[in-house]
């Protein structure tokens, strides 16, 4: 399979936006809504993982997939994920950072193949980690792009005398909407990568 084409992601991603942007947009408000809810928060943090998953499929997404029964049903296997993932990270940053960030990316979509094949929390890390293989700059350059683009957006937004802060939380909501769109094209990328 060919490796991920940073431009070709974000421009994806984008089309990904506008095009499921009213039930992205709702499952992103209702997320920041949620998170500060705690137990709820849980549920909620795995309805938008799915949400994601679904995305990168090209299924139709309901936004209140967020607060199905359902997503409570693995909390054992969640929380044991992120209990490796950060004891790893963790680790990593012991040797001057670097391998901790290079880590970070190379786990970066164990949480959605945890939620999507039903994986135990090892075998999702090991997933993630083979199927960004030879791909971390990729993945950083789509990231790095993405933080560029929303710092010069909301800061041109923001700097416009009297209705600067309302654009600028405007705009900071539509670039939460392009990166989990973003996150999507990603997912399909390497959830192909690794069923080949």
């Amino acid at each position: 399979m060919e490796k991920l084409n940073i431009i070709d992601t974000l421009k994806e991603g984008v089309i990904c936006a506008f095009g499921n942007f009213i039930s992205l947009l709702i499952a992103v408000v209702l997320y920041v809504l949620t998170m500060w809810i705690p137990y709820l928060n849980v549920g909620t943090t795995v309805g938008l993982v799915k949400f994601v998953i679904g995305m990168s499929r090209g299924e139709a997404m309901d936004p209140l997939i967020l607060f199905k029964k359902e997503n409570f049903d693995n909390l054992g296997n969640l929380f044991l994920f992120l209990g490796l993932e950060v004891m790893g990270i963790a680790a990593a940053s012991f040797f001057m950072l670097i391998p901790a960030i290079v880590l970070g990316i190379a786990w970066s979509f164990a949480l959605y193949f945890l939620v999507d094949r039903n994986m135990r929390p090892i075998e999702a890390l090991e997933f993630s980690y083979k199927a960004t293989n030879g791909e971390k700059w990729r993945i950083f350059a789509v990231v790095l792009l993405l933080v560029i683009a929303i710092a010069v957006v909301c800061g041109l937004l923001g700097s416009i005398p009297k209705v600067g802060p309302f654009l600028s939380l405007v705009a900071s909501i539509f670039c939460a909407v392009v990166c989990v769109a973003v996150e999507s094209v990603m997912f399909k990328h390497f959830s192909g990568k690794i069923a080949e």
